[in-house]
């Protein structure tokens, strides 16, 4: 490729050339790959809420101990979640994928070491941030290499697949941890298992859409070149790329708050992700520990929780069944008003079946509302911000839930167990009138972009 001082002529055009693609092997190996982490993001990050109750029974703790390391848990999330933005900005998607996943896997083998709660609290402020930056990540990387028009799908596939690690390890904990005074440790042993993710690596590529906003528009048109000719050989040929795109390098930083593009969105998104946090960490952290202390038994705790969140691949189904169909805020807002509904239902029965039926309910609607939301928020900002502003959205949603174990823990001793459950609901209801009320449409955009290509495209196609 010629090099040529203007950038007009150095665009790499790798938006609208990825948007073209035909969904490949390719996109189905990738979809795998990302699953396979999620399966242990997802893992790991009930880890702590499912062996709660039997390290409080061991160590002599109380609530307030269990709420304390939970908000330690989400500080970590929000210190994990920005700093990788800002990693993949600067190295890339795919190595900070690789660092992140490799980094919550350590220290989740870390945490079986663990041996009081303050060893606990740092172990799982570290694992957590992991666990947030690899979320992170991997939402713009989907973002980045789907088409316009099914990336949503593609984007609830891999939760579908990947949210299957929290009944797996709920089963496998309802199992284990009865077992012996120590075997809660091996919880923490299966979320390490995340580091596998490793044997994924030669088939992942990096974004091509990063390198050419880093001024790297050889190593990009390499890399589409590589795509392209794997389509075309599967596919047959392709429909005709929109005309290119200028781009120049560019150093994204906390600069952009000031632009009204890039601010607005973020304040929009953090709503989201506070409600998102709140409501559902508030129900799926505490649901063991408040039964427990209700007088259900530790194991039919566990074992109830382990029924409900068979649910939640079975809501990631069900949002890529809508995502790309409807309009994606309303989707977000209907999931969020039912979630409200079913977790309040959830905390006003004690009868078994009924705790089985509403706790399945709030899982599916809730997973289905976080595969919309992961499709949904990268889709508010353009390539140079879209790290940036999904890390400190992402991040501040979950930095907001380092109050709201103590804020439930302060219900719960001053006002008993149902008021809990008032409060998460509510919390829902917030999500789903912000959005409703400010929400930008991403459909008709993705329609419209549909439509323009449409002519392009050989008649064949």
């Amino acid at each position: 490729m010629q090099h040529s001082a203007h950038p007009a002529d150095r665009a790499t055009n790798a938006a609208n050339r990825l948007d073209r693609l035909p969904i490949s092997r390719f996109h189905k190996t990738t979809m795998v790959a990302l699953a396979f982490a999620y399966f242990f993001e997802f893992a790991d990050i009930n880890t702590f809420a499912i062996t709660a109750p039997k390290v409080r029974e061991l160590w002599g703790s109380d609530v307030s101990h269990i709420a304390y390391v939970t908000s330690l848990s989400f500080v970590g999330m929000f210190i994990g979640s920005v700093v990788a933005g800002g990693m993949a900005d600067r190295l890339g998607r795919k190595r900070t994928l690789t660092l992140t996943t490799t980094w919550f896997s350590v220290w989740s083998l870390a945490t079986v070491f663990a041996w009081d709660m303050p060893s606990m609290g740092v172990f799982r402020i570290l694992t957590s941030a992991g666990l947030s930056a690899m979320t992170v990540v991997a939402v713009v990387y989907i973002n980045e290499f789907y088409p316009r028009a099914k990336r949503g799908k593609f984007q609830a596939y891999v939760i579908m697949i990947g949210i299957c690690g929290t009944p797996v390890t709920n089963l496998i904990a309802s199992f284990v941890v009865p077992m012996g005074e120590q075997t809660w440790r091996l919880v923490y042993l299966w979320g390490a298992m995340g580091v596998f993710f490793l044997l994924f690596l030669r088939k992942l590529v990096e974004s091509p859409q990063w390198l050419e906003t880093r001024g790297r528009h050889d190593e990009a048109d390499v890399i589409l070149r590589d795509l392209e000719g794997r389509a075309a050989a599967e596919h047959g040929e392709l429909p005709v790329a929109e005309a290119p795109i200028a781009t120049t390098a560019t150093k994204p930083g906390l600069g952009m708050l000031k632009d009204r593009k890039f601010l607005l969105p973020t304040l929009l998104l953090s709503v989201l992700w506070i409600t998102q946090t709140i409501g559902f960490f508030g129900f799926s952290s505490w649901a063991p520990t408040l039964l427990a202390a209700e007088g259900v038994s530790v194991e039919d705790s566990i074992f109830f929780v382990a029924l409900t969140t068979v649910g939640a691949p079975l809501g990631s189904f069900l949002a890529a069944q809508v995502t790309d169909r409807f309009e994606r805020k309303w989707c977000l807002v209907v999931f969020g008003l039912v979630i409200a509904v079913s977790g309040l239902l959830y905390g006003l029965t004690f009868v078994p079946a009924l705790v089985v039926v509403f706790g399945f309910t709030v899982n599916l609607f809730e997973r289905g509302y976080t595969s919309l939301a992961y499709a949904y928020s990268p889709e508010l900002y353009d390539t140079r911000g879209r790290s940036l502003g999904t890390s400190i959205s992402y991040g501040v949603g979950r930095l907001s839930n380092a109050i709201g174990p103590l804020i439930i823990a302060g219900l719960y001793s001053g006002h008993g167990y149902r008021t809990v459950f008032y409060f998460i609901a509510g919390t829902w209801v917030v999500g789903a009138l912000a959005l409703a009320l400010f929400g930008p449409a991403t459909r008709k955009i993705r329609m419209r972009a549909e439509a323009e290509r449409e002519p392009a495209a050989p008649e064949s196609a």
